[in-house]
């Protein structure tokens, strides 16, 4: 029976691919093969000949043009001076190769590792978003340009709210719904400790959503837009002997949408610290590097983190993971309650690289 790793991609083996594919780079000779198993954007082999090694990539999951348009962002970025690996042609001069309906990417190997935003200093932080700021901008000059108005739909909180309820009758049954029933005590029902603990963290969450309902950030947003990276967190960067990014990889999602949405995403994934919360320091150090390069409003900043807070706050699929299917790798849901009580905090961090005041999302204030 096939394994699957965690990220959901099935680990490759040494000759899965077809061995006709690595003579359209003219490589006749057999090289040593290393499958790679944590690549969520398809099957990935480690290739090494005598004199140099190679990343070849099966790309599933998109269409050949997109896949295409991809490769020349990447071309382009790398002719700036970007930390970007490229596509290595193949001998008719294609970066993409077919073989039995599969599509193939060959890039030279880089060597490198991985490095937790927390791991990083205060300099490095800002040297990280100069270089966020620097793909932005580079991205906004040489990309095709796109229409600025973005219609970003919002999740409610009726609806997150009627899926808790359903999800606490699955749980604990329909005593244990939305109150606590008779005889509950603390509500924490008579079942195990397990079915105990996520009843009282639905109950927890469904208490935010009505209370902080009226904190709904709008659909249409004015936002500066155009493609970003769309997955930039410590995965997708590779560091060298220096400390310094020698690449950046994960470009599978390369897609349009606000520069300020992908910065506070980036910064959430880099220095979130679960229950300790957002490290808002490293946080402001890595927003003004950004600025730096490729300045935006203090008022867009502030509105994609709240925009992003709420969405999480809505989010009861990582919930139903955790406490529902017992997924015990899902994510940790204690940064959120610490962003919800600290959220005037974090969006004055966001925007403190901005010396212009603008407007800002509602304040918290809780009842």
């Amino acid at each position: 029976m096939a394994t699957t790793t965690q990220s959901g991609v099935r680990p490759a083996a040494p000759g899965v691919f077809p061995e006709r594919v690595l003579r359209r780079w003219g490589l006749d000779e057999a090289p040593r093969t290393v499958p790679l198993t944590d690549d969520p954007y398809g099957r990935g082999w480690r290739l090494a000949t005598g004199t140099a090694a190679f990343l070849l990539k099966e790309l599933t999951g998109g269409r050949r043009r997109h896949i295409l348009f991809r490769h020349q962002v990447m071309e382009a970025l790398a002719d700036q001076g970007l930390p970007v690996p490229t596509a290595i042609p193949a001998r008719d001069g294609r970066s993409l190769v077919t073989a039995d309906a599969r599509a193939f990417a060959l890039y030279p190997w880089v060597d490198g590792r991985r490095r937790g935003g927390l791991d990083l200093s205060l300099t490095q932080c800002h040297e990280l978003g100069e270089l966020l700021g620097r793909v932005h901008a580079a991205l906004d000059r040489l990309a095709p340009p796109v229409q600025q108005t973005l219609l970003v739909p919002t999740s409610r909180a009726d609806h997150a709210v009627a899926e808790i309820d359903a999800l606490l009758a699955d749980v604990a049954g329909p005593a244990h719904g939305p109150g606590p029933g008779p005889g509950d005590g603390d509500g924490d029902g008579d079942g195990d400790d397990f079915t105990a603990l996520a009843v009282r963290r639905l109950r927890e969450r469904r208490a935010l959503l009505v209370a902080l309902a009226d904190h709904q950030p709008p659909e249409l947003d004015t936002a500066t837009v155009g493609y970003v990276h769309g997955d930039f967190h410590a995965g997708s960067l590779l560091y060298g002997r220096t400390r310094q990014v020698t690449a950046i990889v994960g470009w599978g999602r390369l897609t349009v949408g606000p520069y300020g949405g992908e910065l506070v995403r980036a910064a959430a994934l880099l220095f979130g610290r679960d229950e300790r919360g957002l490290d808002l320091e490293r946080v402001e150090a890595f927003v003004r590097g950004h600025a730096a390069a490729f300045p935006l409003d203090g008022g867009q900043i502030q509105a994609a983190a709240h925009r992003l807070w709420w969405e999480r706050l809505c989010d009861i699929g990582v919930l139903r993971r955790r406490y529902v299917d017992h997924d015990a790798a899902s994510a940790d849901v204690s940064l959120l309650t610490w962003w919800t009580e600290h959220l005037d905090r974090t969006l004055d961090a966001f925007a403190a690289p901005y010396t212009a005041a603008s407007a800002a999302p509602p304040q918290l204030t809780m009842t």
